[in-house]
């Protein structure tokens, strides 16, 4: 009997995991044997996705975007209750964009038709209490993290540790001299990655500060270099504008994302999120840092429920690297922490076993682990009472 597989992705990351997972499925229960239908990108689309509408419907940024919005997505969510209503799917899958595919999920449960959620929102960080919500509407939770699955046990809801894409598509192999190679660097060239994020207001709250650390830092390190990946066109022209007050300081900055300059530096000072996690996974010893305007800072940190910011300390539940988050980012405090990492580094000392290692843990095939955790969900379902 053909499966078929509602599917929904709201962004180009989750499209990417979506389409990981549907290539999967169709390996394990072969291609003629599966229907996917939902909402996703290209690459969804590319794997067989029979899309009810384009994926850019869906894409919203920012705080106000959503209000503004409002309308126009609770149409497109009215609009998918009814198709998968109407023609209900063996299980649906909601990728990632969780207030969104969560609303759905919890509609389709309630009717009956089974529900997973591909990577489970960040609990673990702030505001625990989603998981009662969360619960309500999926039927299996799919993880990225080990530690992940335990904050759902006293929950009426299957959470399965699936590994990260991410893990699977970086070599545990060093790519710090091909890297060098293909940006035009010498292996002995000192070189330490700037990450101040991938949004203009990111890059608004830290591309100044991480300046004024590296000039710092060239004062301790004459020969250092500068590598700042630029993942659009606006963030370059925002970085130029900032670098401009440096005159002497040695940047490059580079148009693209951050796993080239992150595996070539000797040393990262990144922003706290998914770059964080990518610099471990290439072994790059960092500092981890972030700011907030201070009302949304002091929000932030009356619903934090982790010890750590850094993907890296939370995974080890340890401090592998430093985090100088807000007040403690100052140029001082960052600069001193990138020379005392790069002085690690020089020694042969440093978390880069440590990186490995929850390398190997992370690295699970979790598109395949999370087709057949879809896979057993259909077969032999555990429902909500």
């Amino acid at each position: 009997m053909r499966l078929t597989v509602g599917i929904l992705a709201g962004e180009l990351s989750g499209d990417l995991l979506g389409a990981g997972l549907m290539r999967s499925l169709q390996d394990l229960v072969g291609t003629d044997q599966v229907r996917f239908v939902g909402v996703g990108g290209p690459r969804m689309q590319a794997a067989g996705l029979d899309s009810l509408f384009d994926m850019e419907r869906l894409s919203v940024n920012g705080f106000v975007e959503p209000i503004r919005r409002f309308p126009e997505l609770l149409r497109l969510l009215l609009q998918l209750r009814r198709h998968f209503l109407s023609e209900p799917p063996d299980v649906f899958v909601g990728v990632d964009f969780n207030v969104f595919n969560l609303l759905l999920e919890r509609q389709l449960k309630k009717a009956g038709i089974l529900t997973a959620h591909y990577v489970s929102p960040s609990v673990y960080a702030w505001r625990r209490g989603r998981i009662k919500r969360i619960a309500r509407a999926a039927d299996l939770v799919m993880a990225l993290y080990p530690f992940e699955p335990p904050l759902y046990e006293d929950y009426d809801v299957r959470a399965e540790f699936v590994g990260h894409p991410m893990a699977d598509d970086i070599p545990l192999e060093p790519m710090r001299m091909p890297a060098r190679q293909a940006l035009g660097f010498e292996p002995d060239d000192t070189l330490v990655a700037l990450l101040p994020g991938s949004r203009r207001s990111e890059v608004s709250l830290l591309g100044q500060l991480m300046l004024e650390a590296a000039q710092r830092i060239q004062a301790a390190e004459p020969d250092v270099q500068f590598l700042v990946p630029c993942v659009s066109p606006g963030i370059e022209a925002q970085m130029k504008i900032l670098v401009q007050a440096f005159p002497d300081l040695p940047v490059h900055l580079l148009a693209l994302d951050g796993r080239q300059p992150l595996a070539a530096a000797d040393v990262a000072l990144v922003k706290s999120g998914t770059g964080t996690l990518e610099a471990m996974l290439l072994g790059t010893p960092m500092v981890v840092t972030y700011r907030l305007g201070t009302v949304s800072y002091w929000i932030v940190r009356a619903l934090k429920r982790s010890r750590f910011v850094a993907l890296p300390n939370i995974i080890a539940d340890q401090a592998l690297v430093p985090e100088l988050l807000q007040d403690e980012a100052t140029p001082d405090a960052l600069a001193s922490a990138v020379l005392e990492q790069l002085a690690q580094a020089r020694a042969g000392q440093g978390p880069r076993a440590e990186f490995a290692e929850l390398h190997r843990k992370l690295r699970r095939q979790a598109s395949l682990q999370a087709a057949r955790a879809v896979l057993r969900l259909v077969s032999s379902p555990v429902r909500a009472a």
